[in-house]
C-alpha cells in the first residue's frame, strides 16, 4: 500500500475515535479478510433511540461500514467485553449479508485467558448468522482457564447477532 493511501486510512482512523494501535489491528484484518488494499472506513450510525433497545452496543465509533470504490463490502463492529478483571478489545467483520467473517481479539489485558485469540477458537464464528444462537459448551467450545472471558465472548457475539436481526428487521441494514 503506498503512502499516501496509508495516511489516508490512519487520519480516518483517528478521526473516529479507535486507538492507533486498535486501528491499525482492525486495517490488517479487513486487509486480509476482504483482500483489499485500499479501502474506506466510516462509522455507520445507528440512531440513539434505536441503539438503546438493542442488546449490543451501538454508540459512536464502534460500528463501520466498508467500502471499496463506493461498493460496500461488508461492516465492522468494534467493542470491549469483560474479561476477569479487565476489558478487552475484539473486532467482528461481516459481509454484506451480515454474516460473520472474521472475529479476532484486538487486545486482551489479562495474565489468563488470552487461548480466547487463537485462530482456531475464533474460526467457531465464522459464518454465524443473525438466525443463530450462540450457546457456551453447547455450540461454543469451552477453553480451560479461559471461562469467563470465552462466556463474555460468546455473549458478546450473540448479542451482536441478535441486534443485527432488529436492525435488519428495522431496514437500518
Amino acid at each position: 500500500m503506498n503512502l499516501k493511501i496509508t495516511s489516508i486510512i490512519i487520519f480516518l482512523g483517528l478521526c473516529i475515535g479507535l486507538s492507533k494501535n486498535i486501528q491499525k489491528r482492525v486495517d490488517a484484518e479487513i486487509e486480509n479478510t476482504f483482500e483489499i488494499e485500499t479501502f474506506s472506513f466510516l462509522e455507520k450510525v445507528i440512531s440513539p433511540n434505536v441503539a438503546k433497545t438493542l442488546p449490543a452496543t451501538f454508540a459512536k465509533d464502534n460500528f463501520f461500514e466498508i467500502k471499496s470504490e463506493n461498493e460496500l463490502l461488508g461492516y465492522a463492529y468494534v467493542s470491549k467485553a469483560p474479561s476477569k478483571t479487565d476489558d478487552f478489545d475484539y473486532l467482528v467483520l461481516l459481509d454484506t449479508d451480515l454474516v460473520i467473517v472474521k472475529t479476532k481479539v484486538l487486545a486482551y489485558r489479562e495474565d489468563y485467558g488470552g487461548e480466547i485469540g487463537s485462530k482456531r477458537w475464533l474460526k467457531q464464528f465464522i459464518g454465524k448468522t443473525q438466525d443463530d444462537d450462540l450457546k457456551y459448551q453447547q455450540n461454543i467450545v469451552a477453553i480451560s482457564g479461559a471461562t469467563i472471558s470465552v462466556r463474555s465472548m460468546t455473549n458478546a457475539v450473540n448479542n451482536l447477532l441478535k441486534s443485527l436481526k432488529i436492525l435488519r428487521s428495522k431496514n437500518i441494514l
